[in-house]
């Protein structure tokens, strides 16, 4: 459960309000005025800060000015005296939540700590979401794979066009329709997210289209679906590939009409809803296997939107490893670290099969066990530790993929008479990626005769 700090001056006030919020499972921590609870955010885990403005030694004003000098961001609702609504409006101007007229009733407490608890939360996960995919109000890269999907991304985004990313696990799909959501008319409204990998079989339909009451055994109470929720915004579905065979024509019915009926309904509720799906999957190959419907991958295909691996944008890595790193110190409460010249060396070689996501955690691991203040080659060794085969079976692995791409790159450049700048776009690299692969497998432009 939450813990809340409560700063006023007046012994009885805190006690009131602890005994309350303890009541209703919150754990307190308490302050008399703003200079000790300044110490007390330092040294506790508080997660919102019930304020008084008048108090002694700091009051409420320089409290919240100290604390967002220091980049802190808690929830803060101020309590004010009746009569002194100017000085709340200034307070939420410093960066409160909100305000509460004393004496407050705990009713009126307990609505607004969680509301704000909740606003918090939706902030924290939106801010731990950009840092996974990369994304901080917008895309990290300066590749042109990255900038081409950055155009996309605005040209797409406010319309009401149906979107498919398509992509490998770790790319950052969830955010770029967290983006596309953002950037679009229905803003304002909810985006609702489903993991079609996540939901047993059994529960697919009850989870999407909800269900009446008493259509099953346990549906106690009418409950709306996945698709209500989102009417009048953005319903994110995705592993979209994972949707069973049996519920495909009655979700291309939601798509097609707007409606959706209800496990036990009576009938048809129209919603309103943009649909964004989701696949790491060859949707195409489905198709042809029987285990996706044909006109539904078509309903879905309005745009498709292709989220590049990580090794097809290697010139981003130093750009991403730098962001991941400095994020990972800040959350981890650690020295801020660089990264050496021999450890961007080591983060361009590695594969990176698990994309941004892989990324952002082997920067954690760095920041956290790294002593010093620079990352060097042998702090990210781990990235090799964990592979199953033995040394000299990697060490025959590595060599193999090596002498692979040397063959792809050489025949790409013979298809295109050693040009390049056509090379590059053939391969899909930024051309100073394509040198350093080169002169990386050993490959020289053989001279003119």
């Amino acid at each position: 459960m939450a813990t809340i700090l409560i700063v006023d001056d007046e012994k009885n006030m805190r006690a009131t309000l602890g005994r309350g919020l303890r009541l209703e499972g919150y754990d307190t921590l308490e302050a008399g005025d703003g200079e000790q609870a300044l110490r007390r955010v330092e040294s506790e885990a508080v997660d919102l800060i019930l304020l008084d403005l008048q108090m002694p030694v700091i009051d409420g004003f320089e409290f919240l000015e100290r604390l967002r000098a220091a980049g802190r961001t808690l929830p803060v609702v101020v309590l004010t005296a009746h009569g002194s609504i100017d000085r709340a409006v200034r307070a939420v101007r410093l960066g409160a939540h909100d305000f509460i007229e004393k004496p407050p009733a705990m009713e009126r407490i307990l609505l607004t700590v969680a509301n704000a608890l909740g606003h918090s939360h939706l902030r924290n996960e939106n801010r731990r979401l950009a840092e996974e995919a990369g994304l901080g109000g917008e895309i990290l890269g300066e590749s042109a794979v990255m900038r081409e999907l950055g155009e996309t991304m605005r040209r797409v985004a406010p319309t009401e066009a149906g979107v498919l990313l398509l992509g490998e696990n770790g790319t950052g799909k969830e955010l770029v329709a967290r983006a596309l959501h953002d950037a679009s008319p229905r803003h304002d409204r909810p985006l609702v997210t489903v993991n079609c990998a996540a939901i047993p079989a059994t529960l697919f339909e009850s989870e999407l289209f909800g269900h009446a009451r008493g259509a099953f055994t346990g549906a106690t109470e009418a409950r709306r679906g996945k698709f209500q929720q989102a009417h009048g915004g953005t319903l994110f579905l995705d592993e979209v590939g994972e949707v069973p065979p049996a519920l495909q024509p009655k979700m291309l019915r939601a798509l097609e009409s707007g409606d959706v009926e209800r496990v036990g309904g009576r009938g048809p509720e129209k919603v309103d809803v943009r649909v964004i799906a989701a696949t790491n999957r060859d949707l195409e190959a489905e198709v042809a296997a029987g285990r996706f419907r044909q006109d539904l991958f078509y309903r879905l295909l309005v745009v498709p939107i292709r989220i590049p691996p990580l090794r097809h944008r290697r010139d981003d890595i130093p750009l991403l490893a730098r962001h991941f790193l400095a994020a990972a110190c800040r959350r981890n409460r650690v020295r801020g670290k660089e990264l050496a010249a021999d450890a961007l060396g080591a983060l361009d070689r590695y594969p990176w099969p698990g994309n941004v996501r892989e990324l952002r955690n082997a920067m954690e691991r760095a920041a956290i066990m790294t002593a010093g203040d620079e990352v060097r080659g042998n702090d990210l060794d781990f990235l090799h530790a964990g592979r199953d085969a033995p040394p000299a079976e990697r060490s025959e692995l590595v060599a193999e993929v090596r002498r692979h791409e040397r063959d792809l790159i050489l025949a790409a450049l013979e298809r295109n008479r050693w040009r390049m700048a056509r090379t590059a776009r053939e391969l899909k690299l930024e051309r100073s990626h394509l040198y350093k692969k080169m002169k990386s497998l050993g490959i020289e432009r053989p001279d003119d005769d």
